[in-house]
């Protein structure tokens, strides 16, 4: 291993394991589903204030975010965690502990390396460190599932034209996401006119049309370029096994890595659903519940300095040379509309978005040295 820290700082890192693991656990007791984060949101702020970061604030889209030598900068570089979890509740999770490792819904994705964010946007504060352009430190909103990916958007459009770069801390530091899976989720419900189930036996079901328009979308070759999918999420419907139903919904989605894929296989979804519309005594419905973009036109060259910087780095600490794929992310935003990023987490995880998913805390300390590394080279 290639220590890349100077003393002061690999010092901070190593001994403030403890602070870490602290707040990693008094984070994970704070229940943050997608769309309702204000509660973690609200933690967040208050720790930023307490630890000197005077500036930070919730925005409308309750992302918190901490502008660290912004006055007047054109050019800055966004750190965003996302603060969400993919876990409805509402009341506090137990954390439980077997030796090193710490067992948690969310610990690992992404509430370790929110921890670790908070800790060095505090020891940059406390050491009036000036860096090369202006930083953003971000606790993302809405990154998982139906959030939409609403926090980077919003700090997308409120520092429009301003950033430069957006580094997502996400995930593990095996593997690095460098481009972005776009996807379309939509809600599909079916109304026909049903009735008793042998009073009116020949009358159209609605879970026989939906089922239909299933498998007519199931028919879809998907492209051959980059990696598409789709899937069948949900199926609900009917009233009971002696009525014929007259509505049925499903959730279904398209994701690819390629945009010209994800509009072909969108046509297609959209011309099933016109076809069975002009069906006599069929209603369908379409409500779009989420849209997440695939990578546009990125400048190669810069993207691909930004890569190899987190590249070299992970191999420093790890001896090895990860790989990098598309994900969905919210590096998905930026790289939609030409800014570079790239997307790499702080801890080695397992069962994310599972209520078993649990980390090994003796881990945090190489993948905190990693994140931390890789921001100071944005300081002289």
């Amino acid at each position: 291993m290639k220590e890349l820290l100077h003393a002061e700082l690999k010092a901070y890192v190593e001994e403030g394991q403890k602070d870490l693991i602290a707040l990693l656990d008094t984070l994970c007791r704070i229940p943050s589903p997608s769309n309702h984060e204000e509660r973690r949101a609200e933690f967040i702020k208050n720790w930023f204030e307490e630890a000197g970061c005077k500036d930070a604030y919730i925005d409308s889209a309750l992302n918190v975010i901490y502008p660290f030598h912004c006055e007047k900068q054109k050019n800055l570089v966004a750190f965003t965690v996302h603060s969400d979890t993919v876990f409805p509740d509402t009341e506090p999770f137990d954390v439980i502990y077997d030796g090193d490792i710490m067992r948690c819904p969310g610990v690992g994705d992404n509430t370790a390396n929110l921890a670790m964010l908070m800790l060095l946007a505090k020891y940059f504060t406390e050491k009036n460190m000036v860096p090369k352009q202006g930083i953003l430190f971000v606790a993302s909103s809405g990154e998982e599932g139906l959030g939409n990916l609403k926090g980077v958007r919003q700090v997308m459009k409120d520092y429009e034209g301003k950033i430069a770069e957006l580094v997502a801390i996400d995930g593990s530091y095996d593997s690095l996401t460098n481009g972005a899976v776009g996807s379309l989720r939509y809600r599909v419900g079916v109304h026909t006119e049903g009735g008793h189930s042998y009073g009116k036996f020949g009358n159209l079901n609605a879970i026989q049309v939906l089922s239909s328009i299933i498998n007519t979308l199931y028919t879809y070759k998907v492209p051959t370029a980059g990696r598409s999918t789709y899937n069948v999420g949900t199926i609900s419907g009917g009233t009971s096994i002696n009525t014929i139903a007259q509505y049925a919904e499903m959730r279904f989605e398209y994701r690819s890595d390629v945009r010209e894929s994800l509009a072909d296989m969108n046509k297609f979804f959209l011309s099933v659903l016109e076809a069975y519309r002009n069906m006599d005594h069929v209603q369908v419905d379409c409500e779009l519940l989420g849209e997440r973009p695939c990578t546009g036109d990125v400048d190669p060259e810069k993207q691909g300095a930004l890569e190899n910087k987190a590249l070299d780095i992970i191999e420093a600490y790890t001896g090895k040379r990860v790989g990098c794929y598309a994900s969905s992310t919210d590096s998905n935003i930026p790289l939609s509309v030409g800014v570079p990023s790239i997307c790499f987490g702080g801890h080695m995880g397992v069962g994310a978005h599972t209520r078993e998913e649990w980390l090994n805390v003796k881990d945090l300390e190489m993948g905190m040295k990693i994140v931390a590394a890789f921001m100071m080279t944005y300081f002289e």
